[in-house]
């Protein structure tokens, strides 16, 4: 006799229902278009035919190659890097309005000077030597973000201002076509660049302010709009209007350092927009890294040139 066959009127066992692969407590109908398995609603996601599980999205995902700018940088959905330098500057600024002789004597850009308190005694206070050449290195980055108080002459909190407008206007566009990282590369090589120039050609004066890297800005867009063929701000206006305030406005502001801004911005833009397609991020940075030696350079010839104090 066949014990195999069921008695006569008997109801044949159910199946098992079937459980999702990572949840053996749940039943599932559903399976996944990539590796058939069953997968609950937690462990699914829609695909552009059926449901995929989890698994295969994120495998999927990491096989697909990132969108990139039209330099080789990551798409970013804002600008973050601008906002992020934005409120780095009003940060300072609020600082600064706190201790205002304070902040500005201690990372403003000077290459070699003595501050004496205005309280002091000019017969029987010491002199403290401050600048770059007496060991604070940290003033050639620093003095990019702090500004002018506001009633300071001639310009006051216009100086703050107008910086932060153009670092918006001109630094979201800029960071839209490099991604955050170049970005930053060609914003702080400018800012080191104005303020090695200052160091070069007016190590005794105290500077401060963002404009030497705005101008790098400006220098970079120019090469980059160049290079695309695509220049929605008008970049040879934008040029020419910079250059002529840099003229205009050398009796009140550091126009050594608008200089050594505008022509690190020109390099730096030209390092990263002409740089080859075939690995063009190591490229990009051996081109950086050289423009970066330049500014190095100049610095140690700066420091080589500051008379000393008597």
């Amino acid at each position: 006799m066949d014990t195999t066959q069921p008695a006569p009127g008997a109801t044949a066992p159910e199946a098992p229902a079937p459980v999702c692969f990572r949840h053996p407590g749940r039943e599932s109908y559903v399976r996944c278009t990539r590796c058939d398995r069953n997968a609950c609603p937690d462990c699914r996601r829609e695909a552009a035919v059926g449901y995929q599980c989890v698994e295969c999205v994120k495998s999927g995902h990491q096989g697909t190659r990132r969108a990139r700018t039209a330099f080789g940088g990551r798409i970013t959905s804002r600008p973050y890097a601008t906002i992020v330098l934005i409120a780095l500057n009003v940060a300072a600024y609020l600082v600064e309005l706190a201790r205002p002789e304070t902040v500005v004597q201690r990372f403003g850009m000077l290459g070699s000077g003595a501050f004496v308190p205005e309280d002091a005694d000019p017969a029987t206070y010491v002199y403290h030597l401050s600048g770059v050449a007496h060991g604070e290195w940290y003033r050639l980055i620093t003095n990019a973000f702090v500004h002018l108080e506001p009633t300071a002459s001639p310009i006051g909190v216009l100086h703050i201002l107008s910086n932060l407008y153009w670092l918006w206007m001109l630094g979201r566009v800029v960071e839209n076509r490099l991604g955050v990282l170049r970005f930053l590369a060609l914003y702080l090589l400018s800012a080191l660049g104005a303020a090695a120039t200052e160091y070069l050609l007016a190590p005794g004066d105290l500077t401060l302010g963002a404009s030497g890297a705005i101008f790098g800005l400006v220098g970079g867009y120019w090469v980059l709009s160049r290079r695309q063929g695509y220049d929605p701000l008008g970049g040879s206006q934008l040029m020419v209007s910079f250059v002529v305030w840099m003229v205009l406005s050398m009796s009140f502001t550091s126009w050594q350092g608008h200089l050594g801004g505008l022509l690190t911005g020109l390099a730096a833009g030209a390092a990263l927009g002409y740089a080859p397609r075939q690995q063009r991020g190591l490229v990009q940075s051996i081109n950086l890294l050289a423009v970066l030696a330049v500014v190095a350079v100049v610095v140690v010839i700066a420091a080589d040139r500051v008379p000393p104090l008597t």
